[in-house]
């Protein structure tokens, strides 16, 4: 599938989008703890060179940004795009699909039983917005060193911690990690601190207009309720 993946970007020019990007990195001389890669993806062009690959990035969409991290690790190292990069934890891959297969599976909709959404998979999702807070920052990556200096683990770039879909901020930087090797406690690397925009927005299904506007749906009792939305 590392395989399918390389040929599919360099078909779709997210290659040359992608050296690109790691000369930007490597032009600043600045030695990053996270280097972010927005990937955007056709999941249908895929699917068609490697039927796996593209069910994965559907279905499994976490495991498939790993089979990219992967290309764009071993891409980086061979033609030596950026300088300063150490280890694979280092190179943080963000697929963006295109588009979606037009089937109701693929259609987030919280006003339809049951809620059978326990998949980390892509859905798409209408609403109208109600409500936007104000944007706000958050830790996209960060680096840990061992604090105990004589193990090998107290320098370099071997505890990375990346922020994923759905984790909380305690998920990425807290106090209480401890490293893998002589278990004592890890503190963070504060310069290597990467941050990112946030914004929560209220989301309310566009059912709602119908409501609205005096339709009947021939139900005697209904709720509507917003949704909480998190772009990062």
């Amino acid at each position: 599938m590392r395989e399918t993946a390389l040929v599919y970007l360099d078909r779709s020019g997210g290659l040359q989008k992608f050296v690109h990007d790691c000369k930007r990195y490597n032009d600043s001389k600045q030695s990053h703890a996270v280097y972010r890669f927005v990937i955007s993806i056709n999941p249908s062009d895929i699917a068609e060179l490697d039927a796996t690959l593209g069910n994965c990035i559907l279905h499994s969409p976490m495991q498939a940004a790993r089979i990219f991290q992967s290309v764009c690790f071993i891409a980086i190292k061979t033609l030596s795009l950026i300088e300063q990069l150490q280890t694979e934890a280092q190179v943080s891959v963000l697929l963006k699909p295109t588009h979606l297969p037009p089937l109701p599976s693929y259609v987030l909709s919280l006003s339809a039983f049951p809620f059978n959404y326990t998949s980390q998979r892509f859905y798409m999702s209408e609403g109208i917005v109600i409500a936007m807070g104000t944007v706000t920052k958050y830790t996209q990556g960060a680096r840990f060193l061992c604090t105990e200096e004589t193990c090998p683990f107290s320098e370099g770039f071997r505890y990375i911690r990346v922020h994923l879909p759905g984790a909380t901020e305690s998920a990425t930087v807290r106090n209480d990690f401890v490293c893998s090797l002589c278990s004592s406690p890890l503190q963070e690397d504060m310069k290597f601190r990467v941050l990112g925009d946030k914004q929560i927005v209220e989301m309310i299904d566009a059912k709602v207009l119908n409501t609205l506007k005096g339709y009947s749906n021939d139900k005697s009792h209904f709720r509507i309720q917003a949704f909480t939305v998190f772009l990062r």
